[in-house]
């Protein structure tokens, strides 16, 4: 049985932030076309474990669960996002005031290493942008799904701010999507 994979799909601006200064989203495609939501779908498919930094977690967990409760019909996605397990990486809160998650205040490293030695699924990062930086410093990321919107916005939060060193990787595909969007699916390569 191999080691679980730990995938990154993130939003990224052509100049390679995933959200402006204050956390900014409004440059990002809202109007995906199907092709790309079948991609997503396959990415997230395996996946039954979502870790999230705590800031992130703030605003991503009541978006999904309102998007899912949704009287007019729950947003595609949703159910996946709300029931999937999920961990929260925090240096502050020790409590979870969500469904179906749990608080981890235990060194990144070790915990997100222990977590893909364990039985299960693949596990999936959304950020926010100071975790996924630790996460990509500390080579912890198996895959890269960068979704490369067709707009810059000059300042905001990137995730490869962190790095120490040069880190290669080798690129899988580059598929452009109708919407604008282009996907990068990149491996880090290891020697």
């Amino acid at each position: 049985m191999g080691m679980r994979k730990l995938k990154l799909q993130v939003v990224i601006t052509i100049d390679g932030f995933i959200a402006g200064p204050n956390g900014e989203m409004d440059w990002m495609v809202g109007d995906w076309d199907d092709k790309l939501k079948d991609y997503i779908r396959e990415i997230t498919e395996p996946v039954d474990c979502i870790v999230l930094g705590r800031k992130l977690a703030q605003e991503f967990i009541p978006h999904w669960t309102a998007a899912f409760n949704n009287p007019a019909g729950a947003e595609e996605g949703s159910k996946k996002m709300v029931e999937t397990p999920k961990i929260v990486f925090s240096k502050t809160q020790t409590k979870s005031e969500w469904e179906n998650t749990v608080i981890e205040n235990g060194d990144l490293v070790e915990e997100i290493t222990k977590l893909k030695k364990q039985n299960g699924g693949d596990i999936i990062v959304y950020g926010g942008a100071s975790f996924v930086s630790a996460l990509i410093k500390h080579g912890l990321i198996d895959e890269l799904h960068l979704l490369i919107n067709p707009t810059a916005i000059g300042n905001g939060m990137p995730i490869f701010r962190e790095l120490d060193n040069t880190q290669s990787f080798n690129l899988i595909h580059a598929i452009p999507f109708e919407c604008g969007i282009v996907v990068l699916y990149y491996k880090p390569k290891r020697s």
